[in-house]
């Protein structure tokens, strides 16, 4: 027997999502180069965030990631960046566990060419998806309207063998 008709070759070399997140890489770097040719340095998973601190203000990290459904600890690791890259600014919150995060003059600049690359994605996005046979935010509603019939948790859970 051969490790292919056992199904017991290494599991990672089947990736259901790869192509998906490989996808999703090649739209960002498509965005990062649009924002390298019109002289922005910033990373297209940042620019939530910076639009969010110019549309709601100050706020803390905690209220930062909630906002822009990501964990604290994401979200500190963003702040670190773009505190580092001169495009926000920290300082204590009401207690010494909270940091307060806004924009600097940098950041504030960037926001009306940010805004409106969103915009343009989210219609190109929309193009995109109105081209496809089955709409992909179809398939995501659809996918999540199943989950919500069935846990993605009990359908693992029901093809592991039992444990040792």
């Amino acid at each position: 027997m051969t490790e292919e008709t056992t199904g017991q070759g290494d599991p990672t070399d089947v990736g259901f999502w790869r192509p998906l997140r490989r996808l999703q890489d090649a739209m960002d770097a498509e965005i990062a180069r649009l924002y390298a040719e019109h002289g922005v340095d910033v990373r297209p998973r940042h620019t939530m965030p910076l639009i969010r601190l110019g549309r709601l203000g100050p706020m803390t990290i905690r209220r930062l990631a909630e906002t822009t459904e990501v964990t604290h600890s994401a979200m500190s690791q963003t702040v670190a960046s773009l505190r580092g890259d001169g495009l926000v600014a920290t300082r204590p919150g009401d207690d010494a566990r909270t940091r307060v995060v806004e924009l600097t003059d940098a950041g504030r600049e960037l926001l009306p060419f940010l805004e409106a690359e969103w915009r343009a994605t989210e219609a190109a996005v929309a193009e995109l998806d109105a081209e496809l046979p089955y709409a992909f935010s179809r398939v995501v509603a659809d996918m999540a309207a199943a989950l919500e019939r069935k846990p993605f948790r009990d359908r693992i859970a029901e093809r592991l063998p039992d444990a040792p």
